[in-house]
């Protein structure tokens, strides 16, 4: 793996390259994941590989079966809070493919669901697991060649697996990706009308920009916005006071801590970091001191399960800038003397494991591989993994994990 700490001489935290390759059994006491899955956006159809995880080391193997087939340009994808299902977004499809998950790690693929719009960017599952959430980028009746609003689409899920009917809500231009709080009770939605993130850029290739459209309020065609949206008790979405909110220029990949008070969003073209602050009323006010710089071209953001460190995949600059979250501000702050950590080109996704926090992985959309690093828990400090980067079908875009559990301690973040 192509890893170094900038300005940091030596790997803090690297993991023995005494530990072995071979994948570990895990009780039902172990607090690990079991398997990670990651989408690739370069054949058609795209396809979804499978990794098994050495709980002591996190070198990931590929399972047997994998990869698995799915619809056109995967971009997103989502797994139940119960393990059982995995669900993935095609944009070139207009679809969302639902899979269960065996306990040896096999895929089988179950429904297949047509969003209401044209080219879905991003969804997400509520931590209760009974609704589902869509970013369109155009809603139903416009598209790239004729550009429209976007929209945020709702769908119930039903315990077994399948969704209900979908409901859609207006957002301003070209939503890009989209966060749920820990509590189910706020959505928040980033539109970027004058830019794509790598990773839908690709496919979008030739289209007309979305920015032809103008809301009526504070939608604007020249800036970033977050569209914010309550929960009601019946599954419905209202529209936050003073929503639109202002997010910098380029917003492009979002993500909230796990406890309901911060949210913060990458800006791509401008390089920085967004935080916010959330109201009783699911309002966003701009955190002190932001926003916070960033590598180059930032397009994925994620907060670790315990709300302690922020990371960010700079596409651009080839590295992962991390950050400690101040408890009582929500404010970031670089991790000193180690806050910018060099990995191999083009990172599009950034995710780490969903309950011990000791591991976080990123897609490689131009290698085409998937890599991984240690996490220390008590400082943030990432290192090297043995092994890595591991082999992907072709131009990852997302990943997601499930745990082997759940346990008591378990923790289940918005990424």
């Amino acid at each position: 793996m192509k890893f170094r700490s900038i300005g940091h001489a030596a790997w803090a935290g690297a993991v023995s390259l005494g530990v072995m390759l071979g994948v570990t059994s895990c009780s039902t006491q172990d607090n690990t994941i079991d398997y990670v899955f990651v989408a690739n956006s370069k054949n058609n159809p795209g396809q979804i590989n499978v990794y098994l995880v050495d709980n002591k080391s996190g070198v990931l193997t590929e399972a047997g079966g994998s990869p698995y087939t799915t619809g056109r340009n995967p971009v997103s994808l989502a797994t139940s809070p119960n393990q059982e299902f995995l669900y993935v977004l095609n944009h070139d499809d207009n679809t969302i493919v639902s899979y269960s998950i065996s306990s040896n790690a096999v895929l089988t693929k179950v429904n297949s669901y047509t969003t209401p719009g044209t080219n879905p960017t991003s969804l997400k599952i509520n931590a209760a697991g009974t609704y589902l959430y869509v970013t369109d980028a155009f809603q139903a009746g416009y598209s790239a060649a004729k550009p429209g609003p976007g929209a945020l689409v709702a769908y119930p899920i039903n315990s077994d697996g399948s969704l209900g009917n979908a409901a859609s809500y207006a957002t301003c231009n070209n939503p890009v990706d989209l966060t749920v709080l820990a509590n189910g009770g706020q959505v928040y939605v980033v539109d970027d009308p004058a830019g794509q993130p790598p990773k839908l850029a690709n496919s979008l290739a030739g289209s007309t920009p979305n920015v032809a459209y103008t809301a009526s309020g504070a939608c604007t065609a020249d800036s970033g916005q977050i569209s914010a949206f309550a929960v009601g008790s019946s599954g419905a979405l209202t529209t936050v006071p003073g929503s639109p909110f202002a997010a910098g220029t380029t917003p492009v990949a979002v993500a909230s801590d796990p406890t309901n008070r911060f949210v913060y969003v990458a800006d791509l073209t401008v390089n920085q970091l967004l935080a916010f602050g959330t109201g009783a009323n699911g309002s966003l006010s701009a955190l002190n001191n932001g926003p916070f710089a960033t590598g180059t071209y930032p397009d994925a953001v994620t907060v670790d399960p315990r709300g302690l460190y922020i990371y960010v995949a700079n596409y651009n600059a080839a590295s992962i800038s991390a950050y400690a979250i101040a408890q009582s501000t929500g404010v970031p702050s670089t991790l000193s003397g180690t806050g910018s950590y060099g990995v191999t080109t083009g990172p599009t996704f950034v995710l780490v494991e969903p309950n011990g926090g000791k591991y976080l992985y990123a897609s490689d959309f131009v290698d085409n591989t998937m890599y991984g690093l240690s996490l220390n828990p008590n400082t943030g400090v990432l290192g090297g993994l043995p092994n890595d980067p591991y082999p992907a079908a072709g131009q990852p875009t997302a990943i997601a994990a499930i745990t082997h559990g759940p346990h008591p301690t378990e923790v289940l973040p918005q990424y």
